[in-house]
């Protein structure tokens, strides 16, 4: 079932490069990132109350909750970041580069979450990132 939800993970993501370089154009990128934000915001509460979930925030450590926030911190340094490169390159590269972060995410993981280090991961990263630079270039 994880592979059905990252897979439409992917979709959306490539659905959403394209919607926000169109609405970016002429917006400040950062205002834009806010509007997606408020969206985001709407809807993940929305689901989060339909499903009635909404009682286990209560039940979250603080532990939990100090690195949802930080990951929260990092997402939207990340849509800002991404916006403003939409704004000003072209969607067809940024996305590649954005997407080096499968890569920064292994070698975290590997580095801080103890991952096993595979030869199917390393060749896996080196391919990403080679994709990336000739698409890029």
């Amino acid at each position: 079932m994880w592979i059905l939800f990252a897979i439409l993970s992917a979709v959306f993501a490539a659905v959403t490069s394209i919607l926000a370089k169109v609405g970016v154009e002429g917006v400040n990128s950062n205002l834009a990132t806010a509007i997606r934000t408020v969206v985001v915001l709407a809807l993940a509460w929305g689901i989060v109350f339909l499903t009635g979930q909404q009682a286990g925030i209560k039940d979250i450590s603080g532990r939990s909750m100090l690195f949802l926030i930080l990951s929260g911190v990092a997402t939207g340094l990340s849509w800002l970041c991404y916006y403003k490169a939409i704004q000003l390159g072209e969607v067809s590269k940024v996305a590649p580069i954005d997407k080096l972060s499968v890569v920064i995410t292994m070698v975290l993981a590997f580095v801080f979450l103890h991952e096993t280090v595979t030869w199917k991961g390393i060749l896996g990263g080196a391919l990403i990132t080679a994709g990336t630079f000739v698409m890029i270039l």
